[in-house]
């Protein structure tokens, strides 16, 4: 079975994947890949770089991400002209990944966590897709406290670049609600994955 994992910006998505990952499952995060395909010597940086200029480069090499996310959450058409070259490659190396594990450990469960899931369009990629959800207020008090560099208009430019959480509940095939305690939280992945565990053919 592969699942995807998503929700929205703030919302805990990380935790819940900690957690499925804890209970046995493949956890296969785009986020991270997305730091690896933009990597000095990535063809993906290189694409970037021509794209948005070298001011987003650092002297070092490296991507400086806070400088690109400052363009790009200002202005929904670069936004759109970076997902067109990050997607693609974060994408083939995440199914290389999960295409590996299956032939490895076709029994195993493997989880997806893909912020943008629905976004761009995967959902149809995967067995169902499990939402974290917290309510939009929330998700702003949360994104806030996490970077608190950034102001309360910026939390919501943010929030507001993704498919609305409300949306995407209603989208899912499972919820998991991570308003409440970390406690509550586990106690839904518990039960979700004994439900997924019990459908798993091996």
């Amino acid at each position: 079975m592969i699942i995807g994992l998503t929700g929205g910006i703030a919302c805990g998505k990380s935790t819940v994947a900690a957690m499925l990952a804890e209970l046995g499952a493949f956890v296969v995060d785009a986020d991270r890949i997305a730091r690896e395909v933009v990597m000095p010597g990535e063809p993906a940086l290189a694409e970037v770089a021509a794209v948005f200029g070298q001011a987003v480069i650092r002297d070092d090499g490296s991507l400086d991400r806070k400088k690109l996310g400052e363009i790009v959450f200002a202005d929904p058409e670069k936004r759109k002209r970076l997902e067109a070259i990050l997607h693609p490659a974060i994408r083939e190396r995440m199914w290389a990944t999960i295409r590996r594990v299956k032939a490895d450990e076709p029994g195993r469960i493997v989880v997806a966590d893909i912020p943008l899931l629905y976004e761009t369009g995967q959902e149809h990629l995967y067995d169902g897709v499990i939402v974290v959800y917290v309510p939009r207020v929330v998700q702003i008090e949360r994104l806030l406290q996490r970077n608190p560099e950034l102001s309360e208009a910026q939390a919501r430019e943010r929030i507001q670049a993704q498919m609305d959480i409300e949306r995407k509940k209603e989208l899912a095939d499972w919820v998991i609600d991570n308003s409440g305690d970390p406690e509550a939280t586990r106690r839904q992945v518990e039960a979700l994955w004994r439900r997924l565990a019990g459908t798993e053919k091996t």
